[in-house]
């Protein structure tokens, strides 16, 4: 609790003191964010009541280890949304992944098809700088979480880090607060959410399951995020973090589970720093972050669920514009980005005494390959991903396929996707 209490004073004292141009067009590998629909709405500038938007992605992937090939679907994504007044906007976004649902096609070559609301949420102006969010909003939390259209970052898939330790896209329900100054680059957050369901953490899988993403949360527990931004010239510094409870039951049935009950019963902690740099066609980019979760023992005790004490995760990715030196009017407007990333993450990096070590969960990831975008809202890319991980543990090898081959720790994987937004 005192953790808590910490992190939301301080960031509070943030919020109030640091400042930022919340306009200002900030940067990812190789290329400006695309401007979108909503985008425009969300800005004041469009010029129509009711926007739709939207994105999507598909690719194909060949693992070499598995000699298997897949392709897929990946999403597609409505929006539609709409300024009541000059005060009052909302937001919806409709997401299918993996093209379809249904009886027999949840588990479809191994994806899952699905359809949710990524967001649906009210927008109030305070005034020319500050704005309220209330519903089911994306919290900024990482570089993935807002910015997460496919053409505006590099490689078919989104990066693993931020996919396993930082889950995207995270969505909860709940307000946020948004502000910047109108005398330093500073942008700030604040946002009261849902908190986490504990009893729905798998083992591997960090914090993805315990989202609710809107789907009956669990409102006797709570969380605080808030991030920080701040613009120097090229660079783009940024820190968020996210704290709250992942016990939401009652406490009748918390004592029973011999639980902590209340808003930030079995707290998890999650903290986040990136730095962004875009110049002259060149880019680069860092992020680390941290899950630490005191009460796993608890939690595995109560569910058997296997999940860590604490998790970390990091990567750097260098990028370059192959065509931001030719000056050939047919490729006015192109990008031909190569890039190459390295990540490195673990989700054993602490585990409790009730805990059973997992050397798969602790990975090292490089990824290289080009992004072309004929146009900024169509992307076409490729890469290659080589994996190394650290050994299996025969305890968590339970009932074997008489088909299954050995654990290997190294496995490769050629990526083919295109993107689009609009």
């Amino acid at each position: 609790m005192k953790k808590l209490v910490l992190l939301s004073i301080g960031c509070t004292v943030m919020a109030q003191l640091l400042t930022a141009q919340a306009l200002k067009p900030t940067v990812t590998p190789a290329q400006k964010l695309l401007m979108t629909n909503e985008d425009s709405l969300n800005m004041g500038t469009s010029s129509s009541k009711t926007v739709v938007s939207g994105y999507g992605s598909a690719f194909f992937q060949r693992d070499f280890n598995e000699q298997l090939s897949r392709a897929t679907l990946e999403r597609a994504v409505l929006f539609v949304g709409h300024q009541f007044n000059s005060k009052i906007s909302l937001f919806t976004e409709l997401e299918l992944e993996n093209a379809k649902v249904g009886p027999g096609t949840d588990q479809k070559a191994g994806f899952q098809g699905e359809v949710s609301m990524e967001q649906a949420y009210l927008k109030f102006n305070l005034n020319s700088h500050q704005y309220l969010v209330a519903g089911l909003f994306v919290p900024r939390i990482g570089i993935l979480n807002e910015n997460h259209l496919p053409v505006n970052f590099n490689g078919v898939e989104r990066p693993m880090v931020e996919q396993l330790i930082i889950p995207a896209t995270w969505r909860e329900l709940g307000i946020g607060f948004y502000g910047h100054s109108r005398v330093v680059p500073i942008n700030y957050t604040v946002a009261l959410v849902n908190g986490l369901d504990g009893s729905a953490f798998a083992h591997g899988t960090g914090l993805i399951e315990g989202r609710a993403e809107g789907q009956g949360a669990f409102a006797n527990n709570i969380a605080i995020t808030a991030s920080v931004q701040y613009f120097l010239q090229d660079f783009k510094f940024q820190l968020s973090g996210y704290a709250g409870g992942a016990n939401g039951q009652s406490k009748r049935k918390s004592d029973s589970l011999m639980l902590e009950s209340g808003p930030f019963a079995e707290s998890v902690y999650l903290g986040e720093g990136d730095v962004q740099y875009s110049h002259n066609g060149f880019s680069a980019k860092a992020l680390g972050t941290f899950i630490s979760y005191d009460g796993a023992d608890k939690m595995n005790r109560a569910y058997a669920n296997n999940i860590a004490q604490f998790m970390y995760g990091a990567y750097g990715e260098l990028a370059y514009n192959l065509f931001e030196k030719v000056h050939n009017p047919k490729l006015q407007g192109q990008q031909f980005n190569v890039f190459a990333r390295y990540e490195l993450l673990d989700m054993n990096a602490k585990i409790p005494d009730n805990g059973i070590y997992d050397g798969k969960l602790k990975q090292q990831h490089i990824i290289a390959g080009v992004t072309y975008l004929p146009i900024p809202n169509v992307a076409i890319k490729a890469d290659v991903r080589l994996l190394h991980t650290g050994e299996e543990n025969p305890q968590l090898v339970i009932n074997p396929s008489p088909a299954r081959i050995p654990y290997r720790q190294n496995d490769s994987f050629l990526n083919v996707g295109i993107g689009y937004s609009f």
